[in-house]
C-alpha cells in the first residue's frame, strides 16, 4: 500500500537529522504493520463476549419498559438480572438492543482500525468495556502502539470512527423513533427514576417521523435507545480535548487552538456538572488529568487538503447533533 504523496516527502520537511527522519519515517516506507497478535485477538474476543452478556441485561430491562409504557428504572433493571438467574432465556428480548449498539460501537472502533492501516499505524483490534450499568457498557477502544506522524494522519485516526459510527446510529435512531410509544407524562409526573435527554438528531427524526409528539415523550424501542447510547457515546468522544476523537481533529486543524481548548473545557464542564449532569464532573476530572499525558509531535505539519477541512466541519455538526448538556 503506498502511503500519500505528502508523508513520503515528510523526511524533507525536517531536514535536521537524517537518520533521524529515517527513524520517525520508516513505517511509512515499509509494508503495512504487522496485523495484532494472536493473544490479543483472543482478549478481544473475550471482552466482546463480557460486553454483549451485560448489553443483554440492559438491552431485556429497555424491552421490558418499552412492552409497558414504562421508563427506565434502576429498581426495575436490577430486578432484570434475578429474572436473567431464574430464566435465561428472557436474555434474548434484550437482543435488540444489544446487537444494535454492539454494531455501532463496532463500526466506530473498526474506523479508527483501518485508519491506522491505511496510515501504517500499530493499533490493537477493538476491545470493549464490559459493564453492569443501565445502558451494559463503558464502550470500546484500540490501543495506538506507534505514533502519528503526520496532521492528516492525525485526522484520519480521530475522524473517521465517530463519522462511521454516526452514520450507523441514524437509521437505528429512525426505526427506535418509528417504532416509539407516545408516554406524554413521561417526563412530567415524576414516576420515572431517570429521564433520558434527547439529542438534536433525535428531534430532527421525531420532527420527520412522529410529528405530532414531543420527542421527550418518546419511549424508544430498544433498536433506538441503542441509538441513543451510540451517539451519547459519539458526543463525548468529539470533545474537542486531549487524545479524544474531538482532540485529535482539533489537533490536526490548530494545535495552538488545541492546546488552548483542552485548558478551558474542563473548566466549563465544572459548572455543568453542578448544575446540570452530576457525570461532567467526573468527565473534568478525567479531562484535567489527561492534559498531563505526554503526545506524540507531529512531524509532517503539511495542513489538511479540502476534503479533509470539510470532514472536520463534518465532525464538528456530528458533534452538535449528538451533544446533550443534560444527557440524564
Amino acid at each position: 500500500m503506498t502511503p500519500p504523496e505528502t508523508e513520503q516527502h515528510a523526511p524533507a520537511l525536517l531536514g535536521a537529522d537524517t537518520w533521524r527522519d529515517l527513524a520517525a519515517y520508516g513505517p511509512y516506507y515499509a509494508a503495512s504493520p504487522p496485523l495484532p497478535t494472536t493473544r490479543s485477538l483472543i482478549l478481544a474476543a473475550f471482552l466482546f463476549f463480557l460486553t454483549l452478556i451485560t448489553c443483554l441485561l440492559a438491552g431485556t430491562h429497555f424491552a421490558a419498559a418499552y412492552a409497558h409504557n414504562q421508563a427506565a428504572s434502576l429498581d426495575a433493571f436490577l430486578q432484570t438480572f434475578t429474572l436473567a438467574y431464574r430464566h435465561p432465556a428472557t436474555l434474548l428480548t434484550g437482543l435488540p438492543f444489544a446487537v444494535t449498539l454492539l454494531a455501532i460501537l463496532l463500526a466506530h472502533e473498526l474506523g479508527h482500525y483501518f485508519a491506522c492501516r491505511y496510515h501504517h499505524i500499530r493499533s490493537s483490534y477493538p476491545m470493549f468495556i464490559p459493564a453492569p450499568t443501565l445502558i451494559g457498557t463503558f464502550g470500546a477502544f484500540i490501543l495506538i502502539r506507534s505514533p502519528i506522524r503526520s496532521a492528516r494522519a492525525l485526522f484520519d485516526v480521530g475522524a473517521s470512527g465517530p463519522i462511521v459510527g454516526f452514520l450507523l446510529a441514524i437509521p437505528a435512531m429512525a426505526y427506535g423513533v418509528l417504532h416509539a410509544k407516545v408516554v406524554p407524562s413521561l417526563a412530567s409526573d415524576g414516576s420515572a427514576d431517570l429521564v433520558f435527554g434527547v439529542p438534536g438528531v433525535m428531534r430532527l427524526i421525531a420532527a420527520v417521523i412522529q410529528p405530532n409528539a414531543h420527542a421527550a415523550d418518546l419511549v424508544l424501542h430498544p433498536v433506538g435507545r441503542a441509538a441513543w447510547v451510540g451517539l451519547f457515546a459519539t458526543a463525548l468522544n468529539l470533545l474537542p480535548v486531549g487524545q479524544l476523537d474531538g482532540g485529535h481533529i482539533l489537533r490536526s486543524v490548530s494545535p495552538r487552538l488545541h492546546r488552548m481548548v483542552s485548558l478551558v473545557l474542563p473548566l466549563i464542564l465544572v459548572p455543568m456538572g453542578i448544575f446540570l449532569w452530576r457525570g461532567w464532573l467526573i468527565w473534568a476530572a478525567l479531562l484535567f488529568g489527561v492534559r498531563y499525558f505526554r503526545a506524540a509531535p507531529i512531524y509532517d505539519p503539511t495542513p489538511l487538503d479540502p476534503n479533509r477541512r470539510f470532514g472536520a466541519l463534518l465532525a464538528l455538526l456530528v458533534f452538535l447533533l449528538c451533544f446533550m448538556a443534560n444527557p440524564l
